[in-house]
C-alpha cells in the first residue's frame, strides 16, 4: 500500500480506507490494468472528483462479501451513500476449465501461491471462454444510492480507485469477485494437482505393465549357438574354484537315462557296449581335463 490506512473489523470484514497523495504509483501490473480500465471513463471531471473522495477519506468503509463489494461514501448530504459493486461470476463448469489450465502450467500455481498475478493469467481463463479482468468498464456492475443518474457516479468511481489499492495487497480479490475465494481456489488446485499426479503414476505403471506383457524377450545366445555351452571366457578367482571329478558315478549319461539307440540282431549287446565305451571315454576325458586344469598357472 501507499501510506493508506486500513482499519479492520473482524466481525463485519469491513475496511475503512483513504489513499495518500502519492496515489497508486509503482503498482503491480494487474493493478495498473485495473486503473487503465477505470481511467478509460470519458467523464474526466467526474473521475477527478472521485479521486478527491478516495484521497480525502470520503469513503468511510469498504466491505468485501463474496463476489460483492459494499461501501459507504460521504457526499454532500448528511448520510453516506451506499455503493454496491460486483462482477459477473464464472459458474462451476467454467472454473473447472480454469483450474485444469492452471494445473497444466506449474508456474501459474507457484506465482499465485506467492501472491503474484501471472502476467499471462488470461490464457488460463481463455480455456473457459471467460476473462478475469473486465474487458470494458460497462462489465463492472454497480449501484449507488445517490440521486445521480449517471453510472458510474463519483461515489462508485471512488470505490474503483480504492479497489485498485486493495488488489495491490491481495490479487486473489479479483478471483473472489469472479466467484472463487482464495481458500477455495487453492484447495481446488491442490486437490486437482494431487489427482493429476496420481493419474500420471497409475498411467506409467500401466504402461510398464503392458510393455512387459507384450515384450518379446530375445533368446539366450547359447540357444542360437550351442558351442557357447562349453565356453566361459571370464576370469575365475582361483581361491574360489575347486576342480574335482564327478562324485560317484554321476555323469551326464547316467543323468540322461536310457538312450533310444537302435538294436541290431547281428550285433547283440551292441547298445550296452557302446554306452560302456562312452562312460569309459568320459572318465578318461574328465581325468585329462582335471590334470590339464591343475597344471595351469594362475
Amino acid at each position: 500500500m501507499n501510506n493508506s490506512t486500513f482499519q479492520s473489523d473482524s466481525n463485519q470484514n469491513e475496511i475503512t480506507t483513504a489513499i495518500s497523495n502519492e496515489g497508486l504509483s509503482d503498482q503491480p501490473w494487474w493493478v495498473e490494468q485495473w486503473m487503465e480500465l477505470i481511467n478509460s471513463y470519458r467523464f474526466k471531471k467526474r473521475l477527478e472528483r472521485a479521486w478527491t473522495y478516495a484521497r480525502d477519506g470520503n469513503v468511510t468503509s469498504i466491505r468485501f462479501e463474496g463476489r460483492r463489494v459494499h461501501a459507504r461514501v460521504q457526499g454532500t448530504g448528511e448520510d453516506p451513500y451506499k455503493v454496491k459493486l460486483w462482477l459477473d461470476v464464472l459458474n462451476d463448469e467454467d472454473w473447472q476449465y480454469v483450474i485444469e489450465a492452471l494445473i497444466e502450467k506449474a508456474k501459474w500455481s507457484a506465482q499465485l501461491l506467492a501472491g503474484i498475478m501471472p502476467s499471462d493469467i488470461e490464457r488460463a481463463f481463455a480455456a473457459s471462454g471467460k476473462r478475469l479482468f473486465p474487458f470494458k468498464l460497462q462489465e463492472i456492475r454497480s449501484e449507488c444510492s445517490c440521486p445521480d443518474k449517471a453510472n458510474p457516479c463519483k461515489h462508485i468511481s471512488a470505490i474503483y480507485y480504492l479497489m485498485g489499492d486493495r488488489f495491490s495487497e491481495d490479487p486473489f480479490v479479483l478471483f473472489q469477485l469472479r466467484g472463487r475465494t482464495r481458500n477455495t481456489l487453492l484447495t481446488d488446485l491442490a486437490e486437482k494437482r494431487s489427482q493429476a499426479l496420481t493419474n500420471l503414476i497409475n498411467a506409467q505403471k500401466q504402461d510398464i505393465s503392458e510393455k512387459n506383457n507384450n515384450k518379446d524377450y530375445p533368446p539366450h545366445p547359447a540357444i542360437l549357438d550351442p558351442s557357447l555351452w562349453w565356453k566361459y571366457d571370464k576370469n575365475l578367482n582361483a581361491d574360489l574354484v575347486v576342480i574335482t571329478p564327478c562324485l560317484g558315478e554321476d555323469t551326464g549319461l547316467e543323468s540322461a537315462g536310457d538312450l533310444p539307440l537302435a538294436e541290431d540282431p547281428k550285433f547283440p549287446n551292441a547298445k550296452q557296449k557302446f554306452i560302456a565305451h562312452l562312460l569309459e571315454q568320459g572318465k578318461i576325458i574328465s581325468q585329462k581335463s582335471i590334470l590339464q586344469a591343475m597344471s595351469k598357472e594362475d
